[in-house]
């Protein structure tokens, strides 16, 4: 998959022809012709390569889907996330709570499980540019995974809010 298919230069951007054998290797891996359908990735010249836009709504939605299924498949915590979620719900429909505890509920799932996508998104950036270790890579790590933290702290006080009053009556 870290094959990229052989795209034009745009118009008007200066050719990539007159670059070295060794700065085209290191700047971006050797293009070869992929057929449409194994493209993975939309770039600027595809929009102005026809009239008609070749990267169609469908496969918008398809790229984002094959993006969540990576994260939930390659990371550990979006698993667990969805594990609270799924209880978070069956707490829900168990305790009966309100429209604004759902709308409260619902929220807070998407919002965590949005930012664990995109943290992985940007660990994914962070580790095609810097493979070797470097300071500014590891901050950009962490202040997305701080993101998460954030959002999934901020959801544990929401279910305590939503949660809790229901569960002691229902104990006291």
């Amino acid at each position: 998959m870290s094959r990229q298919p052989n795209i034009p230069d745009a118009p008007g951007a200066p050719s990539r022809a007159g670059a070295s054998e060794t700065s085209t290797a290191q700047a971006a891996p050797a293009r070869d012709s992929a057929p449409d359908e194994a493209r993975f990735v939309r770039h600027a010249a595809d929009s102005r390569a026809s009239a008609h836009a070749r990267f169609t709504l469908f496969r918008a939605f398809s790229c984002a889907w094959e993006g969540i299924a990576y994260a939930f498949t390659s990371q550990r915590n979006l698993k667990i996330h969805s594990a609270f979620a799924v209880l978070a719900v069956a707490l829900g429909f168990a305790l009966r709570i309100s429209e604004a505890g759902w709308l409260s509920v619902v929220v807070c799932i998407a919002l965590v499980m949005a930012l664990e996508v995109v943290n992985t998104a940007v660990e994914s950036v962070v580790d095609l540019v810097s493979p070797e270790w470097n300071e500014l890579a590891k901050r950009a790590k962490d202040c997305a995974a701080g993101a998460v933290y954030l959002a999934a702290g901020a959801s544990l006080v929401v279910a305590a809010i939503v949660f809790l009053p229901r569960l002691c009556a229902l104990i006291l």
